[in-house]
């Protein structure tokens, strides 16, 4: 648990390779969300106060909603929060679109979600003061990858360049994966030990993504 004055993040790894879910509890208020549902329910459970208010999904890859339907199930109130261009679920499943740049609340903590393409078509990451949920857009010491069939490398690029990395170099990210050494880190950090966020143009940043993926290790 990391403890703010106003929020306490708790983070469960496990999932299909390395996956991250987040429970995140507003202080003052007691109100909690969860950040996608990789993790099975019954890990999930025990650090659930009551209900859930939300689940932030940061994208539809299968391993980021792998167990959507059973924590759904276990919590029928709950808001699944997503991208307007998501697969209709089915009525059981209480989704709401969110704008990009739209803001909501739970509990006493304020969001905002950012549509960031690329590595997925309905990706968006979530801002919440200093912290950002990046999903699989930005990982650890490298952008995440653009090999699915609606993944768009120029989309990465200005979502990652032109949408994240002119926040505060302060913000700490916490992505969808253990990919890197260390489970979060902040922006300034991440763009000094990552050649892939330190591309002057997108040709150069489409050359350094070519070569990691020529070079890359599974797991990483």
């Amino acid at each position: 648990m990391i403890p703010t004055t106003d929020f306490s993040i708790r983070s469960l790894l496990g999932g299909f390779d390395k996956n991250f879910t987040y429970v995140v509890t507003c202080s003052r208020t007691g109100a909690q969300l969860i950040v996608d549902a990789a993790i099975k329910f019954n890990r999930i459970s025990p650090l659930i106060h009551n209900q859930p208010w939300a689940m932030l999904l940061t994208h539809t890859h299968g391993d980021h909603v792998a167990y959507l339907d059973q924590i759904v199930e276990a919590y029928p109130k709950m808001i699944v929060l997503g991208h307007p261009e998501t697969k209709k679920y089915p009525e059981s499943i209480n989704f709401q679109p969110l704008k990009h740049n739209q803001t909501f609340k739970v509990g006493e903590m304020s969001f905002v979600a950012l549509h960031t393409p690329g590595h997925y078509f309905d990706s968006i990451c979530y801002h919440l003061d200093s912290i950002l949920f990046t999903g699989d857009t930005l990982f650890v010491g490298r952008t995440g990858r653009v090999i699915s069939a609606k993944s768009d490398i120029a989309a990465l690029y200005d979502s990652v360049y032109n949408k994240i990395l002119t926040m505060d170099g302060n913000t700490r990210i916490y992505p969808g994966h253990d990919y890197g050494e260390k489970p979060t880190i902040t922006l300034k950090e991440n763009i000094k030990i990552s050649h892939l966020l330190q591309a002057k143009n997108l040709k150069i940043f489409q050359q350094r993504m070519n070569e990691f993926e020529r070079t890359r290790k599974p797991g990483s």
